[in-house]
């Protein structure tokens, strides 16, 4: 390597670094909250929860909606609770819907990194997916998002399908479960059926 290169790899890096902050600081912006990764503690309250829905019967008929359509992730940021969700069962069709890419591209590697082929993470807006096509949403956002997705899910969502929010309730609507993590924030998990 010729010594003029190396001079000029910590500078493209640096550029490199600055930009990727910079989206995502605008994409934080725009989105009004950062992406920020579930802990390991709710990633394993969200698997176990999700795991017992799978195993009990339902009523209403969510036994037939889930596991047979796709576990659609809301918002899926880093990839990490959907990529937790797929290790735990390898065979449930997962869909995670981010809008911002540095997000979004460091799940689709960590997808590559990984052998889930049952997971697809898609760059998009969480406000315009077709969430009939689900029977379960799982939501790690903030009130404004859960506010705007509300009536979203209420149009779309077949009866008996699922939703699990994690830290913020779904305004108007009566959760089937509550679970409190031991965290150190005691995070909750809601659990929601559609009607």
């Amino acid at each position: 390597m010729p010594a003029s290169a190396i001079p000029i790899l910590p500078a493209v890096l640096l550029i490199f670094l600055l930009i990727a902050a910079v989206m995502i600081v605008y994409r934080s912006w725009r989105n009004g909250i950062s992406p920020m990764p579930a802990s390991a503690v709710v990633r394993r309250a969200v698997v176990r929860e999700l795991m017992h829905l799978k195993r009990t019967a339902a009523p209403k008929g969510a036994a037939s909606l889930f596991p047979a359509r796709p576990v659609v992730e809301a918002g899926s940021g880093w990839g990490t609770l959907a990529l937790a969700i797929a290790g735990a069962d390898p065979g449930l069709p997962i869909v995670g819907i981010e809008n911002s890419m540095i997000p979004w591209l460091y799940s689709r590697i960590a997808l590559r990194m990984g052998d889930h082929p049952q997971v697809q993470f898609l760059r998009g807006d969480l406000y315009k997916f077709p969430y009939e096509t689900a029977g379960m949403v799982i939501c790690y956002l903030y009130p404004e998002a859960m506010r705007r997705l509300d009536p979203l899910l209420r149009a779309q969502l077949t009866p008996g399908a699922r939703v699990i929010s994690v830290c913020f309730a779904l305004p108007g609507w009566q959760p089937v479960k509550v679970v409190t993590c031991q965290d150190l924030y005691r995070t909750k998990i809601y659990i929601y059926e559609k009607d």
